[in-house]
């Protein structure tokens, strides 16, 4: 494995700011650099630099393709995850950068690398090493073979959700190596196995698929969701899907906390349906994580707040509810939707931020009509009431 020399990481910090592809065309002007080698810790610390500013931070750390940077798991996520392991051992089955192995062992007295790939085997040793991290077993292999041999507490495993082209493939049974094959040995030594899927997979399905699943998690960051996680076990009988608790959080920016729903399916089915007459004083967005759960009914009731129409996922309430997970609006006006609006309201509101939910016109297509430019800090909803009614909601962010 290439290491970083002192001249290597001062280049990379030189360089830091500059085109790729202009780089590797002047190579030959640093003759004493390994340019394409550079080039790609250089892609890869880009890659990181938001989502592991800790790594980031050690200019030590190697990457040994900017792929692995690209798909390995957030710090955000990578420390929520810490809490599901069980037990005084943790095996990451699917290892690739090493970023969830090394958050393991935070947690967990004996955690095992596995990767099938030399390269990133030799890679990640080196990182732990520089991390601190002694408490990490490097082991090439494929997991499909060893899943039967290791011995863990926990296991955790992230399927790769690439076929050849780089296709992405979403459903589990696509996903390599194959879940369903490999979790009646793990579940055979482990307290349970966490496996990460695809954040486009459908959870009712995935949970016909694991029935021995007892915990969804769903994450989101940056009102992205990011991770889908479903925490198996095999020791008790299976639950029923509709009794398996659904976490839905939203990890906040900065280690500034986080906002969760936890429910099961059962509750959102029996939670009545709370709509509003009218638009209040307050205008509510879930985040990502709530959204992809389905907990829309229950939102309502858990928080005494209102949904705007059946199929218009957004909230509203007179008095302001500073526990509802997602963003949060002071709404300045509801002005009911008309052609002749959409021409006259860019005079009023040359910029905002636009969004549409349960409304037959998109984004693109609302700022050609309106002309309204992107920005500013006035937010405006186009959406549907429960009466069948068209509006633009004009809210400013609290």
């Amino acid at each position: 494995m290439q290491t970083l020399s002192p001249a290597m990481k001062s280049f990379i910090r030189s360089h830091m700011p500059e085109e790729a592809e202009k780089l590797l065309l002047a190579a030959s002007r640093y003759p004493e650099i390994d340019v394409p080698f550079a080039v790609e810790q250089l892609l890869a610390r880009r890659q990181v630099r938001e989502k592991l500013p800790s790594w980031h931070a050690n200019e030590d750390v190697v990457y040994p393709s900017r792929l692995a940077a690209e798909q390995c798991s957030s710090e955000a996520t990578a420390r929520y995850k810490q809490a599901l392991a069980r037990g005084g051992s943790c095996c990451d089955l699917t290892g690739g950068l090493g970023v969830d192995a090394f958050y393991f062992a935070q947690r967990v007295a004996e955690v095992t690398y596995v990767e099938r790939f030399a390269a990133y085997c030799e890679a990640a040793a080196h990182n732990f090493a520089v991390l601190g991290a002694g408490n990490i077993r490097v082991v090439q292999g494929d997991a499909r073979e060893l899943a039967g041999k290791v011995e863990a507490d926990t296991f955790y495993i992230d399927p790769a959700r690439r076929r050849e082209g780089n296709r992405r493939v979403f459903a589990l049974t696509d996903c390599e190596p194959d879940v369903l094959q490999l979790k009646a040995a793990l579940l055979g030594k482990a307290k349970r196995v966490v496996v990460k899927i695809s954040p486009m997979a459908d959870i009712g399905e995935t949970l016909r698929l694991l029935p021995e699943t007892r915990e969804v998690h769903v994450l989101a960051v940056r009102n992205e969701c990011k991770e889908l996680l479903f925490v198996l076990e095999g020791a008790s009988p299976a639950l029923p899907p509709e009794e398996v608790a659904v976490h839905a959080v939203h990890l906040m920016p900065g280690g500034k906390g986080q906002q969760e729903l936890a429910f099961t399916l059962q509750e959102e089915r029996d939670a009545p349906l709370i709509t509003a007459d009218a638009v209040g004083k307050y205008l509510y967005e879930p985040h990502a994580a709530l959204l992809k759960s389905g907990a829309f009914k229950l939102a309502a009731v858990r928080c005494g707040v209102q949904k705007l129409h059946r199929h218009s996922h957004l909230y509203t309430s007179t008095e302001a509810c500073g526990q509802f997970p997602g963003r949060h609006f002071r709404v300045e006006a509801c002005h009911a939707f008309s052609g002749k609006l959409l021409k006259s309201l860019c005079h009023e509101i040359p910029q905002a931020h636009i969004a549409t939910r349960n409304f037959p016109l998109t984004v693109a297509e609302l700022r050609q009509r309106s002309r309204i430019r992107e920005g500013g800090e006035v937010y405006l909803f186009a959406t549907t009431l429960g009466k069948g009614e068209k509006v633009i909601i004009e809210t400013r962010k609290i």
